[in-house]
């Protein structure tokens, strides 16, 4: 590898991680605003995501320079690679959590409900698999990337019996649908970010040992 090369390699790790550290503050705050019921909170999360989607632009800018420029080959190459597709889903954690902002945003302007699920445990579980996976992106560190995967188990079971709950609590308190369906809208949205934060998992794991287990997950629980 040249200089040169080693010095936009290096580059591209800087704005990768910062991005990583926009994103998972990002979904902090977005849930920090849910449990609080902080409005201002939630709309800082909205007006920071124009950040989020300006960083994205430019990891991927730099990943194509050096792709068009440098040609890479084995580990730097899966690298930049991997950068490309981590840099998507970072994104889209930052679309979800702006999400979750939209739906505190409302139920702080209305009365509270009965959560009618383990919102504190499915939040809980879905951010620490989010620095889990960028953890591992940073350290090289598949057995942190294992770890991901077999936690997103949980957050998938929470989500399943939340449309139950759900149903139930909109019986009992046909008064609240609205914000019940807000909550069922964030509880989607969890589960679709402990699946990104999968997608980054396996990414960690074919940039380090070169295997593409994405729809073999099951081969590492």
């Amino acid at each position: 590898m040249t200089a040169h090369m080693a010095n936009e390699i290096q580059k591209l790790k800087s704005k990768l991680l910062f991005l990583c550290s926009l994103v998972e503050q990002s979904l902090w705050k977005s849930v920090k605003s849910l449990r609080q019921r902080d409005g201002q909170l939630a709309k800082e999360v909205i007006d920071e995501d124009v950040v989020i989607d300006q960083n994205e632009v430019d990891v991927e800018e730099e990943c194509l320079k050096i792709l068009a420029l440098h040609q890479p080959v084995a580990i730097d190459l899966r690298f930049i690679v991997t950068a490309l597709k981590i840099n998507d889903d970072l994104e889209r954690i930052g679309d979800l959590s702006v999400n979750i902002a939209e739906r505190s945003e409302f139920l702080a302007r209305h009365d509270p409900v009965p959560t009618p699920f383990d919102f504190d445990t499915m939040a809980r579980i879905t951010q620490q698999m989010l620095r889990d996976s960028l953890d591992a992106l940073v350290n090289t560190n598949c057995a942190l990337a294992v770890k991901v995967l077999k936690d997103d188990d949980h957050v998938d079971a929470i989500n399943k019996e939340m449309y139950d709950q759900v149903k139930q609590a909109i019986i009992d308190h046909p008064q609240y649908i609205e914000s019940l369906i807000h909550l069922l809208s964030v509880s989607r949205h969890l589960e679709r970010i402990a699946d990104h934060a999968v997608n980054i998992a396996e990414n960690v794991i074919y940039m380090v040992e070169g295997r593409i287990i994405r729809h073999k997950t099951e081969e590492y629980q």
